[in-house]
Parts: C-alpha cells; structure tokens; sequence
C-alpha cells in the first residue's frame, strides 16, 4: 500500500531532526558536571584576574577562539608551538597580532590542579572567550562543551581560511560560508570588535594611498583619518594601536556598529559592512538593526558564538586532552 505523502514528509522530518540532533549533542553544557564540577568557576576566576591586569586581554582571548575555530575546526591548534613554517602563531593573520596564550596557560595550569588530564584546551578557549564576553559588559550564553584537542597544527589553513582586514565583503562573506556561517553570523561576531585594540599594520593602507587613489579611504571619517595618521607616520612599524569602537573601548555594546553608520569603523572589513556596494544587498540593514537596538546584536551574537564553537569538533576518542596546551601529549 502507497504511503500518503503527509506521513513520508513526516518521516524525512523525524529523519533529519534525529540527525541534527546527534551531531549537535555531541556536545553539550553539562560535560564536566562530574569529572570537573568546578571548572566554570576556576576559568572565571583566571580570566577575571587577566583582565583585571589588563583589560585589553579580553578581546585577546575571545579572538584566539575565534581563530582557532575558523582553522580545522575549535581544535586548539592555534595553541600549539612550532616554528616558522609550522605553527599557526606564525601566519600573517596571528604573528605580532594573537595574543593571550600565557593567559591560556595559567588557565590550563589552574584546570589541572582542580581535574588532572580531564578538560581539553578547545573547552578552556571557549569558556575563556564566553567569559571575556560577560566581564566586558556583554551577553551570557552557556557553553557547549565536550571538545578534545587536534594532534597538529594546520599552517597552510590559518594562511587562508582566516578573515583579512584588507579582504572584501564577498570573500569574507565566502570564508564564513566556508566554515558553516551565513551573513548575518558575518555581522554579529565581526561585532566583537567593540572591545579591543588595531594595529596601525592593520588600518594603514585605509590613510593615505587607498587601493592607488592618492587619496585615503573616502568612506572614513575624516577627523578620524587625520587622528590616525598622527598615530601611524610612514615610519611607523605598524604596531602602534587605537580601539577598534572609538568612544567604547573595553565594553562590550553595540555601539561598533554605531560607528560604522558615520564612517568610524577602524578596519576595512569593518566599514565595508555598512558602506561598500555589496554591503547594500548583504550585511547593511544587519548593521542599521544593531546599531539601533542592542537585544537583536547579542541575541544573535551568542547564536553565533554557539555555531562558530561547533565548527567540526573532535570528539569522542578523536583526538586528545591535551596536558600542556602548547605541545601535543
């Protein structure tokens, strides 16, 4: 007999949703509840101390998890020691720009003595990064959990896959669709950047021969291009810096997007959300909605951070724990 077509669509539905959800519980928030039942509270405490010392690493640790993620998944590679043609430390998007791994490692030290041998790198990374987020003033999400930590570091994948200050919206919007991320997850945690600090190495090409024109970038503010070419003369070496959301330092608001609408967005890949031809069909009515109204940017920045945390996770017997987050076992 002829199955009626309501109960095959009802059977494809039960089909996919068990499927989802298996690869989805893999991880989850409750991980540790009994092999480290205090590990939330000894990573808060760490990154409280590390910000309480330094409020700029805040942003630090929330963008080592997000480029470890984007780079064969939130594996902890990024952690990993090596030499110039090996670690992921030394690719341009991370050398002389990631920062916070003695903070990762005081963490890692603290996680041990509370539970030896029992939670990955990966995990501490992304605790550290919800964390960095709440303390600075942001949203609180609970974190899934369950990762176990890659056995090398990917060189060639931290070259490429990484999201450029100098890229253009569409190849941005390209290396999130490569890694399961749509536009709107382009928006919300290029939103991050209401904390935190940019290299002049970063921003420079935007302040004086903009792609050739002699000129600087037009979509910049004009006060601000004058402020930031006192900060960064020819002779610079790049690495003086500025914040990334002028007028908004060290809290977590959206007051970035704010400053993208009257030309104040510090990088490239910041203004181009707002004001570049593409932008008009993609990310420019995103950033008008945050700019006005802050519940919609952390609602779907915390659905973002859940969805750039399950990128491709090592599970299981996958992998290791590793006991010094710079070395594999």
């Amino acid at each position: 007999m002829k199955k009626p077509c309501s109960f095959v669509l009802y059977s494809q539905f039960v089909t996919i949703f068990i499927l989802f959800v298996s690869v989805n519980s893999q991880l989850t928030p409750n991980f540790y509840s009994k092999t480290c039942p205090n590990l939330l509270r000894v990573v808060r405490k760490e990154v409280q101390s590390a910000i309480k010392n330094e409020m700029r690493i805040a942003a630090s640790l929330l963008r080592l998890h997000f480029h470890d993620c984007f780079v064969s998944g939130c594996d902890a590679s990024l952690l990993l020691d090596g030499n110039s043609n090996t670690s992921e430390k030394f690719t341009p998007a991370n050398l002389n720009s990631a920062r916070g791994f003695e903070v990762i490692d005081n963490i890692k030290t603290a996680v041990e003595n509370a539970c030896n041998g029992v939670v990955s790198c990966a995990d501490i990374l992304a605790i550290a990064a919800r964390d960095s987020v709440l303390l600075s003033g942001g949203p609180f999400w609970k974190v899934l959990l369950g990762r176990r930590d890659g056995l090398a570091a990917n060189f060639s994948g931290s070259s490429t896959a990484l999201p450029a200050p100098f890229d253009s919206l569409n190849t941005i919007i390209s290396k999130f669709q490569a890694v399961g991320l749509n536009i709107t997850d382009v928006v919300s945690l290029s939103g991050a950047h209401t904390i935190g600090l940019g290299r002049c190495a970063t921003f420079d090409n935007r302040l004086r021969n903009f792609n050739g024109t002699s000129s600087p970038d037009t979509t910049l503010d004009t006060t601000l291009v004058s402020e930031l070419q006192n900060l960064c003369p020819l002779t610079s070496d790049g690495n003086n810096t500025t914040p990334l959301d002028k007028n908004s330092t060290d809290l977590f608001d959206n007051h970035y997007f704010k400053n993208l609408l009257i030309g104040r967005g510090l990088l490239e890949s910041d203004q181009i959300l707002f004001s570049s031809d593409d932008a008009i069909a993609t990310t420019k009515t995103i950033v008008e909605t945050y700019s006005n109204n802050s519940k919609f940017f952390f609602n779907d920045f915390v659905n973002s951070m859940i969805k750039m945390g399950n990128i491709s996770p090592l599970t299981g017997s996958d992998g290791e724990i590793r006991t010094n987050c710079r070395v594999i076992n």
